[in-house]
């Protein structure tokens, strides 16, 4: 139940950056600001996955070395 808490929170911080940030881009070169974000929305997705994912793993236990 962590990494589901953890991706979805990860996601909403994501899609808001992608958001301002296209809204800023979309002042400058409006044609390309939604291909950016839809660009951004898959990254992020993937992205927050593996962070939950690293975020949750457990902890590996180290062999002292003989």
């Amino acid at each position: 139940m962590t990494i589901i808490a953890y991706y979805v929170a990860l996601l909403l911080v994501g899609d808001i950056v992608a958001v301002f940030l296209c809204l800023w881009i979309e002042k400058f070169w409006p044609t390309a600001s939604m291909p950016i974000f839809i660009g951004l929305y898959f990254l992020i997705l993937w992205v927050a996955w593996l962070v939950a994912v690293r975020l949750t793993e457990p902890p590996t236990e180290r062999k002292p070395a003989q």
